[in-house]
């Protein structure tokens, strides 16, 4: 059977200063196959794919190609093995343009030259392939995520790997692009790829994939053939227990306008185009707004001019932007007085914008409150009760980190980061909760949790503007829906008269304000 399995990992033990991520893990590839690996936040997926990919190097166990035992000690050994990695935070430098990205330290050369010709040559045959459209002199900076993520796809292809792992490659996809992504692995596996696709979204798992192995806790649960499977019986696979995955919630109390927002403009940075035209729109007390859109359609920069990250643009009309939150006008206050009126903040970058990296967790739980009272004395900040504070809120949103509340927020799973800047958000005193992508890269039974305390917050007389790409949670989670398009609001729907389908023609462009707009 050994003949069988391109890549084996037998017995893989990695431990962590206060925790094992990888608890004697065994996990076999067959050549050409598309396979998952299923876990929770923190379940040591990405840890075993790091170890693989010689970023780490294990205690215990040894990997083996076709058979035969390797060493892996750095990406260098694994490119040379033929394996290649997508990284979930992608690994591109920013200033390059995508072929410089493609070709970095693989560079051919022709008389102590970068030959640039035949690379190009190269990479357009290879995108032709493969269906990968990428423009080869555009700058890594202006082009959007799932380019981005093509140019991560091409960077192995170029390396000539046979077996490529996505870590958490949808993460940051628009639903489009996840039936492209969907289509290219697809593609790859027919050509003999075998793939290794770490993902918590079951219906990707569904539609993709031929074989599963699930992790929890850093242990090995068990592989199971897709075919026989079904998004129920992988999900109590993975978090131990049944999993709801509808949000139950009763219908919504609407009060008093919460925020109001009048001719908002906000600049592009890509075109000389306003990137949010006049938006105006209301929340109400009680009530959960999601703005839906196709990813790029001006809903970023609307938040970005709403929290204070962005400033405002004059309006092409001269009419004057207005913010007001519960009453008081808030539109030219600075961040932290946004914050101290009452908003609180789920924002789309958790690394940009949510977290500051390098300091620990419990300095990231307080980062809007330190010098309130409870956390500050005399100048002082009294680190004991930001310690005890950080421990019970990392205790009641279940955020697990290595060594608890020291430590540093970079070395924690990118679904703990994102419960740690939620747990902050939803605990500060507040009126609007705004919530961008809130469960992005959160596994099912973390997502259930999540909307639970969203619609908690809903009940208990918040406003809730969600922005949102992932459609199953615009539906059963929005009490109201506003579609964004080309930086202006084209459509108000109600989630439990409309369609999805509706919904996609309004994302589109096809339709607006319930009329068809002629093409």
């Amino acid at each position: 059977m050994g003949d069988d399995y391109i890549i084996e990992m037998l017995g893989i033990t990695k431990r962590f200063p206060g925790i094992v991520a990888n608890d004697n893990i065994t996990l076999q590839l067959r050549r050409g196959e598309i396979h998952a690996l299923l876990g929770e936040n923190g379940a040591g997926k990405s840890t075993l794919m790091s170890v693989l990919f010689g970023l780490y190097k294990a205690e215990e166990g040894e990997i083996r190609k076709n058979g035969k035992p390797v060493r892996i000690d750095n990406p260098n050994d694994a490119t040379a093995l033929g394996i290649g990695m997508v990284h979930q935070h992608f690994k591109l430098v920013e200033v390059l343009t995508v072929l410089d990205n493609i070709i970095l330290g693989m560079e051919p050369a022709k008389f102590g030259f970068i030959d640039r010709k035949s690379a190009r040559e190269r990479i357009v045959s290879l995108s032709k392939k493969y269906g990968l459209s990428v423009d080869p002199d555009a700058k890594i900076e202006d082009i959007t995520v799932g380019m981005q993520q093509r140019v991560e796809i091409l960077k192995m292809l170029y390396r000539d790997n046979e077996i490529l792992i996505f870590d958490e490659p949808t993460a940051v996809l628009t639903p489009q692009e996840i039936a492209e992504l969907m289509q290219i692995m697809k593609n790859l596996a027919a050509e003999g790829k075998s793939i290794l696709f770490i993902t918590h979204k079951l219906n990707e798992i569904m539609a993709v994939c031929d074989r599963c192995s699930v992790l929890r806790k850093g242990k090995y649960i068990g592989t199971v053939d897709i075919k026989d499977s079904t998004k129920e019986s992988l999900s109590r696979m993975m978090v131990g227990h049944d999993v709801q995955f509808n949000v139950e919630k009763k219908p919504a109390e609407i009060g008093r306008p919460i925020l109001s927002v009048q001719n908002l403009c906000v600049a592009s940075k890509i075109h000389e185009n306003l990137a949010v035209k006049n938006v105006s729109l209301e929340i109400r007390a009680g009530e959960i707004v999601c703005i839906a859109g196709i990813d790029g359609n001006g809903q970023s920069e609307f938040i970005y001019g709403l929290t204070g990250i962005e400033p405002l643009a004059n309006s092409p009309s001269g009419k004057k932007s207005k913010i007001t939150l519960d009453g008081v006008d808030i539109t030219n206050k600075s961040i932290r007085e946004k914050s101290k009126a009452g908003m609180s903040h789920i924002p789309e970058d958790r690394h940009k914008h949510g977290l500051v990296l390098d300091y620990m967790l419990e300095q990231n739980m307080v980062l809007q409150r330190y010098w309130q009272k409870a956390f500050e004395k005399f100048g002082f900040i009294r680190k004991k009760e930001v310690s005890e504070y950080s421990a019970a809120l990392s205790e009641k949103f279940d955020v697990r980190s290595g060594q608890g509340n020291r430590t540093i927020v970079r070395a924690m799973s990118g679904g703990n980061q994102q419960k740690a800047i939620i747990a902050r958000e939803l605990d500060k005193e507040h009126k609007l909760l705004i919530a961008v992508q809130p469960t992005r890269g959160l596994d099912v039974g973390a997502i259930e949790y999540i909307h639970k305390q969203i619609v908690k917050d809903r009940d208990s007389g918040a406003g809730v503007l969600l922005v949102s790409y992932e459609l199953d949670e615009v539906m059963s989670l929005s009490d109201r829906i506003l579609v964004m398009y080309e930086g202006e609001i084209v459509g108000e729907l109600d989630p439990k008269k409309t369609t999805v389908e509706e919904l996609g023609l309004y994302m589109a462009g096809a339709k607006r304000d319930g009329r068809t707009m002629e093409k």
